[in-house]
């Protein structure tokens, strides 16, 4: 089998006390590796990441299928929570989810459905970053989280609306989530790196014993991406089938 963590080097973290942290993480509908659901335990991971802004997939967020896990995940982190339902029906509201810190200035749904497969979608959105210095201007991130499908052919065209969607070339943009791309020359990944760089892609899942690089972070313009790792707690490893994936980024760009 091909490695799917030879696209880059497992980063070391970077020290910097300005950059920011950005995490995303496939929560499982909150179900462990144990059976056991628990929106509890999925909070005190996120709370472990100590991130700015986590991206979260496979949440359940109402109806009669499963309790809503983000009015938890909200109070237990103190972190702001935006749904981004990628399934909507009485019986199941279920998809994506945007946990910051930061202000949110703006929030888009992007609908990345392909015929008659499972629906899927981005959410997007605009958050403030803090000043870079004493006189500098407030700047603002694009932060767009995902979970594509499980096809080729479905994750092309859900790669290509993507791209097509990243109309703010001045706003620097972060895209991440489960790409759910097995191989690293995957002709999604490779689509990927046209408009971002390579980027580190430590395993991920599953989450007891990682072996697939399915998670991925990466930032346009590339340079602000400081380093990227995976987060290894025992408590990570238990409340979910995929671990969470965690980068630092400049809070401004250096030439």
């Amino acid at each position: 089998m091909n490695d799917t963590h030879a696209e880059a080097p497992d980063a070391a973290p970077h020290v910097d006390a300005q950059a920011l942290r950005i995490g995303t993480y496939n929560i499982h509908g909150a179900i462990g590796t144990d059976g056991v659901r628990s929106a509890e335990r999925i909070a005190a991971v996120v709370r472990e990441l100590d991130a700015d802004v986590v991206a979260l997939q496979e949440v359940p967020l109402g109806g009669s299928f499963a309790p809503n896990a983000l009015p938890i995940l909200r109070e237990t982190t103190g972190l702001e929570a935006i749904a981004g339902p990628t399934l909507d029906t009485p019986e199941r509201r279920y998809g994506n989810a945007i946990l910051s810190r930061l202000p949110i200035r703006a929030t888009r749904a992007l609908d990345l459905s392909f015929g008659r497969r499972e629906a899927r979608g981005a959410l997007d959105v605009d958050v403030d970053v803090e000043r870079g210095g004493v006189n500098g201007p407030p700047g603002a991130l694009r932060v767009v989280a995902t979970h594509l499908g499980l096809s080729a052919r479905e994750r092309r065209a859900q790669i290509r609306a993507l791209i097509a969607a990243f109309d703010t070339p001045r706003m620097p943009v972060i895209l991440m989530g489960d790409i759910n791309e097995w191989f690293v020359w995957g002709h999604a990944l490779r689509m990927l790196v046209t408009h971002f760089r390579a980027a580190p892609a430590p395993r991920t899942f599953p989450s007891r014993f990682p072996v697939f690089a399915l998670d991925r972070i990466w930032m346009h313009p590339a340079s602000r991406l400081l380093d990227v790792h995976v987060h290894r707690s025992m408590l990570a490893r238990v409340a979910s089938d995929h671990l969470p994936l965690v980068a630092r980024i400049a809070r401004e760009h250096h030439v």
